[in-house]
């Protein structure tokens, strides 16, 4: 895939690029993209004469990211030699290296930068120059730190609207097989891990909301967004692109693009308008497990209108595999392996306090007790290792059966909900505090400050 998108690049790129080779006076980042607009080696030559005289620390993720796409050998290794000369630094085309060294001093690029990355990469898919053209003053993150993940617009289709079936019906799954499951106004869904992996999101109206499902495969998280906020409805799809190894969304309208796990625009026009988009419980289990706890469920059907290989474990197999990544971040945090699974817990409408809690922990410890901005909550870890977490307003649970049934220090008995929780015999109901699954290394790239709890 990668190799056809970078021939597309080069065969685009005379037509998007030559109103401007014809400019006299051109800037700095116009000699990199010579390396695309032509295949003359005299010009390619005259680009490279011109970066080495004239080098500067901005032109460094100039030629990082133009190495990454260049497909002549003898341009190619004459710009490593120039930028490993100028850096002092000889990772010939060890890109997760460079990155690293990159993302770990203070930017140097310049805004015309965005101009750059903008007409680079819309060689693979036109619609990409929109995500950074005259956007130099509307980014709260680093575009340096925003990687091609490799896929086109949509590359990985969103399922819109996908049907769904009795549970009854699902006969393709197995009980051992991991499902996503959420539950809004009574209307309860399943969506297996084996389907979702090959989309990484679905849109849809669940119990009269109108959600996302947007599942980062790199870095383990299904987030489940209210797509409405604030009287306007946002279209979300895959944008291609990845920040520190987590799917950037775009909205249809703006194409502003959005931080997954933070459910915040970060790069466009609907940068600091404060837009937060309110999130939902997601609950990974088994499919055996959620069927029994809810045998009404619906759940994804294999007619999605895409031909794939919707066997258990096939998608990300060798990722899923190992504990290396696909995508390097600026740096990792060795107290738990990278794709060790964390439970997430946040109140982002009212504090900047966040909490990751091993799964691996919780497992051992089904009654988990814990306070964020001064509330109490308490996290039920049943016998499938899913996490359900409430406000539990100061009241201590010591019973839980690993299924819906809990029993708190009084005596009084319980009984667990998608929602809530609610007291048998008094009614008196609990909140149910949303959260989500992810891999370490990802929720601590995007949550530097996170307190762990192992």
């Amino acid at each position: 895939m990668k190799k056809l998108l970078v021939l597309i690049v080069i065969l685009q790129f005379g037509e998007i690029y030559s109103q401007k080779s014809t400019v006299p006076d051109k800037e700095s980042y116009e000699y990199f993209l010579d390396f695309f607009t032509s295949r003359d080696s005299g010009i390619h030559q005259t680009a490279l004469n011109y970066i080495d005289r004239n080098w500067s620390d901005h032109f460094e993720i100039l030629a990082i990211e133009s190495l990454y796409f260049l497909k002549s050998p003898s341009t190619s290794q004459k710009l490593m030699r120039i930028l490993e000369r100028k850096t002092k630094k000889y990772y010939s085309y060890d890109f997760d290296s460079w990155y690293d060294y990159i993302w770990n001093k203070k930017q140097t690029y310049l805004p015309s930068y965005f101009i750059f990355k903008a007409t680079l990469h819309r060689g693979i898919d036109n619609r990409f120059a929109k995500y950074f053209l005259d956007r130099d003053t509307q980014s709260t993150i680093r575009l340096d730190e925003v990687r091609w993940g490799g896929v086109i617009q949509d590359g990985i289709p969103p399922l819109r609207n996908p049907e769904m079936i009795q549970a009854s019906q699902a006969t393709y799954l197995d009980d051992d097989n991991i499902i996503f499951g959420i539950s809004i106004n009574g209307d309860t869904r399943a969506y297996p891990k084996r389907i979702l992996a090959w989309h990484e999101m679905f849109t849809d109206k669940v119990g009269g909301v109108d959600v996302a499902g947007v599942y980062c495969t790199l870095c383990g998280t299904v987030i489940l967004y209210k797509t409405e906020k604030d009287g306007i409805k946002y279209e979300l799809g895959t944008s291609g692109f990845l920040y520190r190894s987590n799917k950037l969304m775009y909205d249809k309208k703006t194409q502003s693009l959005w931080n997954t796990l933070w459910g915040k625009p970060v790069l466009g026009p609907l940068v600091g308008k404060r837009i937060a988009l309110d999130y939902l419980s997601v609950v990974t289990t088994t499919w055996g497990e959620w069927k029994k706890r809810h045998p009404e469920t619906k759940v994804l059907s294999l007619n999605t209108g895409h031909r794939r290989d919707y066997g258990e474990g096939i998608a990300y197999k060798d990722y899923f595999a190992t504990d290396d990544l696909m995508f390097t971040i600026p740096s990792t945090d060795r107290r738990l392996k990278n794709k060790q699974e964390i439970l997430a817990i946040r109140l982002p409408d009212k504090t900047e306090e966040n909490i990751a809690i091993s799964s691996k922990f919780l497992r051992k410890n089904h009654i988990y007790e814990g306070t964020i901005n001064n509330q109490n909550f308490v996290v039920f870890t049943d016998k499938s290792g899913a996490h359900r977490v409430y406000f539990s307003e100061g009241i201590t649970f010591t019973s839980y059966d690993q299924e819906s049934a809990v029993i708190d220090t009084s005596g009084n008995s319980w009984s667990l909900d998608e929602n809530h929780m609610k007291n048998i015999t008094s009614n008196k109901i609990l909140k149910r505090l949303p959260t989500h699954n992810a891999f370490w290394f990802g929720y601590k790239a995007a949550f530097p400050k996170v307190k762990l709890i192992k």
